[in-house]
């Protein structure tokens, strides 16, 4: 029984915390309302009028209170459908998370198991570089977690007028490292950019820079935007 998750995997989820946020809300929006169906054999998604390539992450039983990643899955090992969550596993192996790589978590020992199923739907969507995830029901007691794999599916942009929001919010989803928040948000969009003791620096697209200081604490302290006429 799981009953916390290892920094490894808590310092790879804060990485994805922040862009993955607003891929999420990004996410929703597109997504018409309606009842869902899938065609796992053809990785089809469909809601409302909408068809979607996808690829079954993992799936969260409420009874028995786990997670099982789809490559775990006796029904679907092997199959096209699973192939982003295999990649989850071999990210989760070359970087030894473990949480990657069981294929059955057991979450009653954690004080939201539900939380905790959606941080691994998360993380998995994160390792992947997936514009989201979907959970949705699959029956009386179980969850079922879908990730996108469609260009149809709009990304996330960086928006620089958004970027204090973005970065503070996102600082508190999972709480361990502010500047992995930070570090990992300009590494999804390609910023160079530069660290020391009390900042990180990052050169956004439009010739001006992002300065994101942190307090002796290692709390985001401020959030500028300099060069900007």
């Amino acid at each position: 029984m799981v009953t916390h998750f290892s920094e490894s995997f808590l310092l790879e989820a804060e990485r994805h915390a922040a862009w993955g946020a607003a891929q999420l809300e990004t996410l929703t929006g597109f997504l018409p309302e309606g009842p869902w169906t899938a065609d796992l054999p053809s990785c089809v998604y469909r809601q409302g009028d909408l068809e979607l390539r996808v690829a079954v992450l993992g799936t969260y039983d409420m009874d028995e209170r786990s997670w099982m990643w789809g490559w775990a899955n006796p029904g679907l090992r092997g199959t096209e459908v699973v192939a982003l969550a295999e990649r989850a596993e071999r990210y989760g192996r070359a970087h030894g998370i473990v949480e990657l790589t069981e294929e059955v978590l057991d979450l009653s020992g954690f004080d939201d198991p539900r939380r905790a199923a959606e941080t691994l739907a998360f993380t998995g969507m994160g390792v992947t570089g997936a514009p989201g995830y979907i959970g949705v029901p699959a029956g009386p007691a179980t969850q079922v977690y879908f990730l996108p794999d469609d260009p149809q599916v709009p990304r996330a942009a960086l928006d620089p007028v958004a970027l204090p929001r973005t970065l503070i919010t996102a600082a508190g989803l999972i709480g361990r490292s502010p500047r992995r928040v930070v570090t990992g948000y300009f590494d999804h969009h390609g910023l160079p950019q530069r660290e020391d003791e009390h900042r990180v620096t990052a050169a956004l697209p439009d010739g001006n820079a992002a300065e994101v200081d942190f307090d002796s604490l290692g709390r985001i302290a401020s959030v500028r935007l300099t060069g900007l006429s």
